[in-house]
């Protein structure tokens, strides 16, 4: 083989292994859309249940918001945004806070689990104040605004 040859293969090879790590990234957006959706899914449905008292209700989705987070860093590898991602650089530049953050609100979500098994009313409404805090807090820095 000559040395054009291996040039042009090492080329392709290069540009295959690229084109293969956009399309995975691609398809890793959609995923973490649904995952935020499901979280602001759940989010309503335990505003209903704590309204309702229904701590079973409560536990089972601020568990759910816990699992989530706990997913969150894989679904954002460096660089990982397009024109349909709501994903703002920042989080890339501020790595560690982004993921601090992300602990922080599986932390808030487990808490208020915690506190829905022990039906515990007051810390129930104290723990989904902090969860709400907690999810605010993240999407202010790091989540653009809806496009029009």
């Amino acid at each position: 083989m000559n040395f054009a040859n291996r040039v042009f293969g090492i080329v392709v090879t290069l540009l295959l292994g690229i084109s293969i790590q956009v399309a995975a990234q691609d398809d890793l957006i959609p995923k973490r859309q649904k995952l935020m959706k499901s979280n602001s899914a759940a989010n309503k449905a335990i505003k209903s249940a704590v309204g309702k008292k229904d701590y079973a209700a409560v536990e089972a989705k601020a568990k759910e918001i816990a699992n989530n987070m706990g997913q969150l860093e894989a679904l954002f590898p460096k660089g990982s945004t397009s024109d349909k991602s709501r994903a703002k650089a920042a989080i890339w530049e501020k790595w560690d806070e982004f993921t601090k953050d992300a602990e922080g609100a599986k932390m808030a979500a487990n808490d208020l689990a915690a506190a829905a098994a022990a039906k515990d009313e007051a810390e129930v409404g104290a723990k989904f104040k902090v969860l709400g805090k907690s999810c605010g807090g993240c999407h202010k820095p790091f989540r653009a605004p809806k496009k029009k």
